[in-house]
């Protein structure tokens, strides 16, 4: 430093001028006492101005020593951050936006036994539990098969954006079930499809995301991707949804499923000029949540030789208790006239037309009941039953409608790691044609899952 070559430079002079009077002071011994004082008061003089400049060194040097701490400490301080700023650890930043990203790969094992009738190979009820897809009135033993699937491993993105109105977020999700391309024969190359997409700034949410009239915490933990689907609330579709504390509201794709008149099908019948209107009440705490649903609808038809509309209308309770240790209780309770595709995976439409071609709403109403228990060690059971009924006018949907569906399952689950799960599983489910007939399916599933 600056300060330290200036002490050297003093010092190296003051102490050569002390030398050198010194040496002249004894070489003058036999000089008289006068001229020997006289140097020696002169050495004094230097040693005085030695402490003077000595003094002003040390000065000098306090003061650089001050500076450079306090440029220290500036270049050491943590720079100020904003919460976005932090990305969450599967996740990066890209500009101000927090970018995450997850999901799953998921390998099912399913042995599937049906006692009147086929599902064809590239049905997605193949894939896992369709109520209304069970054959009934085959006229034949039904067949057994084996299917191995990893159409259900999904992935998803997440954003996080600061603006001048607040974090505007989104979730982009997508998996293979269902898709169009591929096939078993060689590649088993499938194509992604849209689960959920929407982005949320404030209090509104837009996009496409499960229906605001669906709890999905109610949904039960399962080997397969999906069980108990008779009687639950099952629909992911586009909507507008306003959250107002524990209430939420929304605005949804108003699309209608119609029995023509007799039966004998389904008219998909997306003409109805009011969107389906959702209203909903959260209540959560430490014992677990509940929701209370209400669904409003305008069910609307536009086809050959008959265009009519009629209003449908549905309630629904439910949620999730916790019971301790990892252990739960899941519930699910609705009714309606015209809940149609909300319930059941669409076992039952939404409607019926008569014959003066009109539109009559379905009356209908199913639950389900799934307890979880934890048996320690990443171990648990889950243990459940479905049930879906449809009050159908026999004289309009003729005896081919659907009068019942319901299922019952058990699986076994184990966490052998963080994010890696294997479980076993059994399911039956029965489904029940207005004319009597019924067929069923049992379902043997294994299942791998690697969570990330």
């Amino acid at each position: 430093m600056a300060f330290g070559s200036t002490f050297k430079r003093v010092l190296y002079s003051g102490a050569g001028a002390a030398a050198l009077s010194l040496v002249s002071a004894g070489a003058g011994v036999a000089q008289d006492v006068d001229a020997l004082e006289a140097r020696i008061a002169e050495l004094e003089a230097m040693i005085g101005a030695l402490r003077d400049d000595l003094a002003e060194v040390r000065e000098t040097s306090e003061q650089t020593g001050d500076r450079v701490i306090e440029l220290e400490r500036r270049e050491t301080a943590p720079v100020a951050t904003t919460a976005a700023a932090s990305p969450d650890a599967n996740g990066f930043m890209a500009g101000n936006t927090r970018v995450g990203y997850g999901g799953f790969i998921d390998l099912d094992a399913h042995a599937t036994d049906l006692n009147d009738g086929q599902i064809a190979p590239t049905s997605i009820a193949r894939d896992f539990y369709i109520p209304g897809a069970i054959p009934v009135g085959a006229g034949n033993a039904g067949d057994a098969f084996t299917d191995f699937t990893a159409q259900g491993s999904r992935f998803f993105f997440t954003t996080e954006t600061p603006t001048d109105f607040g974090p505007v977020t989104s979730r982009l999700e997508f998996d293979f079930l269902g898709s169009p391309g591929g096939d078993e024969r060689v590649s088993n190359s499938y194509n992604p499809r849209m689960r959920v997409a929407w982005a949320q700034v404030g209090n509104w949410r837009i996009g496409q995301d499960w229906s605001t009239f669906q709890n999905t915490s109610a949904i039960p933990e399962s080997a397969s991707f999906l069980v108990a689907s008779d009687g639950m609330i099952f629909v992911r579709q586009a909507q507008i949804r306003y959250t107002a504390g524990n209430f939420q509201f929304s605005v949804e794709n108003p699309d209608t499923t119609v029995t023509p008149f007799g039966g004998g099908g389904r008219i998909d019948a997306g003409q109805g000029a009011m969107p389906d209107l959702v209203a909903r009440y959260n209540h959560a705490g430490d014992w677990g949540n509940l929701s209370l649903s209400a669904l409003a609808r305008d069910l609307a038809v536009d086809g050959p030789g008959v265009e009519a509309n009629t209003f449908g209308w549905g309630l629904a309770a439910q949620g999730r208790i916790e019971l301790g240790e990892g252990s739960d209780l899941r519930f699910s309770l609705a009714g309606g006239e015209g809940m149609g595709r909300y319930i059941g995976l669409n076992a039952v439409n939404g409607a019926v037309v008569t014959a003066s071609n009109e539109l009559e709403a379905i009356p209908s109403y199913g639950g389900l009941v799934a307890w979880r228990q934890s048996l320690g060690e990443g171990r648990r059971v889950s243990l459940g039953y479905s049930h879906l009924e449809a009050d159908n006018d026999v004289t309009l949907t003729g005896l081919s409608a659907t009068r019942r569906v319901y299922s019952a399952f058990g699986a076994y689950l184990v966490t052998l790691a963080p994010g890696i799960t294997v479980g076993a599983e059994v399911l039956f489910g029965e489904r029940e044609l207005e004319s009597g007939e019924s067929g069923s399916l049992s379902r043997f599933t294994f299942s791998t899952k690697y969570s990330f």
